[in-house]
């Protein structure tokens, strides 16, 4: 299946646990790891896991396989790599104190992903 596949399982599984700010970079030709980047963020570690783990269960569902992941065991920050597309799912305070999408930004694209996004 293609990234955009991926993008928009992982956006609408996000979405659907009320993760908050998502942004999506495309970083292919930049980063050796991933061609795609998704960040989001969540006002509380609970609820970080449980947007986590919807990303995992529909991506799964779909036949996307996770090959790593860290963070899982506090809910702070967590990565999830699927390969071709890497997600970044923080607590509201961490997000803004390492700033993912700064570091990326003078080298990375925005990917479109507001058809994906149900509105309030």
């Amino acid at each position: 299946m293609s990234l955009t596949k991926m993008l928009e399982i992982a956006v609408k599984a996000a979405d659907s646990k009320r993760a908050e700010d998502i942004v999506a970079l495309d970083v292919q030709g930049v980063s050796m790891f991933t061609d795609a980047l998704l960040i989001m963020d969540a006002p509380s570690n609970r609820q970080v896991l449980a947007i986590t783990q919807e990303i995992v269960d529909k991506m799964h569902e779909a036949g996307f396989t996770l090959r790593q992941h860290e963070g899982r065991d506090n809910g702070e920050w967590v990565v999830l790599d699927f390969g071709d597309l890497t997600v970044h799912v923080f607590k509201e305070e961490m997000r803004n104190f390492y700033g993912l999408e700064q570091l990326w930004a003078a080298k990375s694209q925005p990917i479109n992903i507001q058809e994906w996004l149900i509105e309030d």
